[in-house]
């Protein structure tokens, strides 16, 4: 079971458009995955198809052991991959964590206990260093970071690279950042095009090669309650994280054979 932690501090560049689609593209491509949402907001709930209101359990019991992954866990209606949804109750386990014990180890210990169930989990992190997003990258062996190719997009970026080093330093070993991801490209965009061969110069082969356009299609999925990659499979948004799932199979396998 390979965790991936889908992370970044700032807000708006598309982490949970990745997390669900990265996981439905995931499944279709055969890979038994499980997407966890930890964003209190539950949009990738939601854009799961999952209605976040009418949850009897969620992420939120699970970390504070209230309820176990098998009560907690739902399939997307329109994917074939679970989900660990969340709504509006994560807000309270912010507090509530602080005085537990093995507070940053939570989601880790759950999902220690279901190994042999995923080939993937992904784990949306809300847009801030918090208790949420530490659980996050404790339980991950490697963190995919998505970000638009612009100006503030590089000052937040060097954040959260000292963020993970300090998280593998002190509290997770495997933790490594797996690639960085460019989303919402538009080639016409000159800075774009400039950030992102900033990006390849500094990063080299951290830099994932499938670069997400900016696409109507996908944006208009989540009102529908479906990721893009099954909204509109003809997208070239839907393509360009089909192509994304593709990349990231072939690291992990290159990972065996070495």
């Amino acid at each position: 079971m390979h965790i991936f932690a889908v992370a970044n501090q700032k807000g708006g560049v598309g982490k949970t458009t990745t997390s669900v689609n990265l996981a439905a593209a995931l499944a279709a491509s055969g890979q038994r995955t499980l997407l966890v949402d930890l964003d209190p907001q539950g949009n990738a709930t939601m854009g799961c198809g999952i209605e976040k209101r009418g949850l009897t359990s969620s992420v939120y019991q699970v970390l504070l052991q209230l309820a176990s992954m098998d009560q907690a866990r739902v399939q997307s209606p329109s994917g074939k991959f679970d989900v660990l949804p969340a709504n509006r109750d994560l807000a309270g386990a912010e507090v509530e964590l602080v005085d537990l014990e093995s507070r940053e180890m939570r989601l880790k210990t759950a999902l220690a206990a279901h190994k042999e169930d995923y080939d993937f989990v992904l784990i949306d992190c809300p847009p801030s260093l918090s208790m949420l997003t530490l659980n996050g990258l404790c339980a991950a062996h490697g963190v995919i970071i998505p970000m638009q190719c612009e100006y503030y997009a590089l000052e937040g970026l060097s954040d959260l690279v000292n963020t993970i080093k300090k998280v593998h330093a002190h509290l997770n070993r495997d933790l490594k950042i797996i690639g960085l991801l460019r989303v919402m490209y538009d080639p016409r965009n000159t800075l774009s095009t400039q950030v992102s061969a900033q990006l390849e110069e500094h990063f080299g082969d951290k830099v994932f090669k499938t670069l997400v356009p900016r696409n109507v299609r996908l944006a208009e999925a989540p009102s529908y309650g479906i990721p893009g990659v099954l909204f509109d499979k003809g997208a070239k948004g839907a393509q360009a994280y089909m192509a994304f799932a593709a990349e990231m199979i072939e690291r992990v396998n290159s990972w065996k054979d070495s």
